[in-house]
């Protein structure tokens, strides 16, 4: 790929957001330079095949999180979730961790200590082991209080391959629960709002075990930056298909909703912490979601959508008025720092 011209211009927060210009990022000054067929999937992990037996899938996610406490969770609950998940969506279940911490001189240990102790929890609830790690401290002013690292590894479930390259016409879009909440439970406390919006931060793996018992999962990704939205354009981009997604059926609670409209904000861009879109099959999706509303949390569940013939490469809201609406993926960034 030809190098864009990049003399004199700057990283900017956007380039984090999940969005346009962090997938230009990637295209255009990495991808290139470490060209491999695994990491060209761009998957949320890795999957492979070291022993010619089990495949494994690895993982890594950074946390930079501003505050580091917030409703419903914090950064090392936040870090062992996130990367769980991104085990988890590939159809691999979450096995091995590693932590790396780098701490701002001046960090209070009482602090520090409250991260780890969530951290144990977490991951013991999801019966995953910590095993490795490292900690590096700099010079006050050079960093923000802390920044931790997880990386993870998990073994990939009877041979399963999710990837959009299955997806066909027919196929639904499935959700489990309400979007929105994550992104702005964090705002919420950064900037002192009164709201009783609660992260949904959480390890998907045990809900997805049961989604995994039914034939017919072909996709699966956590819409964490960039949301539900930026996923699904992600599914349809450069595809043969279109998706269609109906308004009245997405999850958002009335809390959500009223608190994105008072901040301008749009609930599908909106980060989620604990939230799975899946891409099934026709026939067995009433299936799935009868398993996804078993599950605790998976008790909103719900067919928010679509693949479609017409539109290809486009997501097509279906709004509550009777109306259409593009859905395209975000240029700039709406929420900075929630994960």
């Amino acid at each position: 790929m030809k190098k864009k011209n990049i003399k004199n211009k700057k990283i900017l927060l956007s380039h984090g957001s999940g969005g346009i210009a962090m997938s230009s990022l990637i295209k255009e000054l990495m991808l290139d330079k470490f060209d491999n067929p695994v990491l060209n999937e761009l998957t949320d992990s890795a999957v492979l095949n070291p022993s010619g037996e089990k495949k494994i899938c690895f993982t890594t996610d950074s946390y930079v999180i501003n505050p580091l406490f917030f409703p419903g969770g914090d950064i090392g609950a936040l870090a062992i979730n996130g990367t769980i998940n991104d085990l988890a969506v590939m159809g691999a279940k979450p096995l091995y961790l590693s932590c790396s911490f780098i701490i701002e001189e001046g960090l209070d240990m009482d602090i520090l200590d409250k991260i780890t102790t969530s951290m144990a929890k977490a991951s013991q609830s999801a019966n995953v082991k910590i095993v490795t790690g490292d900690t590096k401290v700099v010079e006050k002013g050079n960093a923000d209080q802390i920044f931790i690292n997880t990386s993870g590894i998990g073994i990939l479930q009877k041979n399963i391959i999710l990837s959009k390259n299955n997806i066909q016409i027919g196929d639904k879009i499935l959700i489990n629960g309400e979007i929105g909440a994550h992104g702005l439970a964090v705002m919420s406390k950064r900037e002192n709002f009164d709201t009783d919006i609660k992260s949904d931060c959480a390890p998907l793996w045990f809900l997805i075990e049961s989604m995994l018992s039914v034939e017919g999962i072909k996709f699966m990704r956590d819409p964490t930056r960039g949301g539900v939205a930026t996923v699904l354009c992600e599914i349809a981009e450069n595809s043969d298909f279109g998706i269609k997604i109906n308004e009245k059926k997405l999850p958002i609670h009335d809390n959500v909703s009223s608190f994105s409209e008072i901040l301008g904000l749009d609930p599908l861009y909106i980060a989620n912490e604990g939230k799975v879109v899946a891409v099934v099959t026709k026939d067995k999706a009433s299936s799935i979601l009868a398993n996804m509303q078993k599950h605790p949390l998976g008790k909103e569940s719900s067919i928010i959508g679509e693949i479609v013939g017409e539109n290809k490469g486009k997501v097509v809201l279906e709004t509550i008025i009777g109306g259409k609406r593009i859905i395209d993926r975000l240029v700039g960034d709406q929420l900075p720092r929630i994960c």
